[in-house]
């Protein structure tokens, strides 16, 4: 059963380390600046994939945090640019200033 798993865990690196190399030339070539932040948004999932790969792989729980900190670093970053995109600000001042 080891070596399934093995062949298993092999086979899905090559496929999310295919996948990171399409997203990179996505990120790079991107035809639109809306394009360039969802394929960064999708690099940040394949790899958080990748380390949770790795972390079965050394049989490690220690790469759960980093998984973690990867995954709302990603979120935070693709709300961030989504809202500048929209409004072209990051921070609103939407305070009345009647006084």
């Amino acid at each position: 059963m080891t070596s399934f798993l093995e062949v298993v865990i092999l086979i899905s690196g090559i496929i999310l380390a295919l996948s990171l190399v399409g997203i990179a030339y996505r990120i790079i070539v991107g035809p639109t600046l809306h394009d360039k932040i969802v394929a960064l948004d999708a690099f940040g999932v394949m790899l958080m994939g990748m380390i949770a790969l790795t972390a079965i792989t050394l049989g490690s729980v220690h790469y759960v945090p980093i998984i973690l900190l990867i995954g709302t670093l990603a979120f935070l970053s693709t709300i961030t640019f989504a809202k500048y995109l929209e409004r072209n600000v990051i921070i609103d001042d939407d305070r009345d200033n009647d006084e």
